[in-house]
């Protein structure tokens, strides 16, 4: 009797289970802080509902970190703080905050937290963006995208960043 192939089998099983999807698509990013050296990643999943991002870093300041999606895919200009990255995804022109009774902006996310090691790792989901142009915003337009990280929280309100400070980080999506 032949042994069936087990990879064969393993995906057949996930795909009956609904875990498999041929048209899941991933993208990659590389985060580097304001003197250019690389310090995380980034993964960003297309869900049928919008697009979870995880991110892991090493090296950062200790305490809780704004982090926001950036219309432009650059993260060049590191000295600088990243500003060619340019404001905000926000395609409906709402404004900034989670607690905004107008908003979120497209690219708003809530906190996370950095230990004191300098270590942080982070899921967060977002159903006003996709990567495939099915959900509100394509993030992988003509320009890009970027992941931005400031030097400290969000107090989702406050316009146009929430209060968050400097640009401490950076990852181009596409570029991991």
């Amino acid at each position: 009797m032949n042994r069936p192939n087990r990879t064969l089998l393993a995906a057949a099983l996930l795909a009956a289970a609904g875990l498999a999807q041929a048209d899941e698509h991933v993208v990659d990013a590389g985060f580097i802080d304001n003197a250019g050296e690389r310090i995380g990643s980034a993964t960003l999943t297309q869900g049928p509902h919008g697009v979870l991002v995880r991110i892991e870093l090493e090296g950062l300041p200790e305490g809780p970190k704004a982090i926001h999606l950036h219309r432009t895919g650059t993260c060049h200009d590191h000295a600088e703080g990243f500003k060619a990255s340019g404001s905000h995804v926000n395609p409906d022109g709402v404004p900034h905050g989670l607690l905004n009774p107008d908003g979120p902006g497209a690219g708003d996310f809530p906190n996370f937290y950095v230990h004191d090691s300098g270590y942080a790792w982070a899921e967060f989901f977002n159903a006003r963006v996709s990567l495939d142009g099915s959900t509100g915003e394509d993030l992988l337009d003509d320009d890009g995208s970027a992941l931005v990280i400031h030097e400290g929280p969000d107090d989702h309100i406050s316009q146009p960043i929430g209060g968050a400070g400097a640009r401490i980080a950076c990852a181009v999506l596409g570029e991991g």
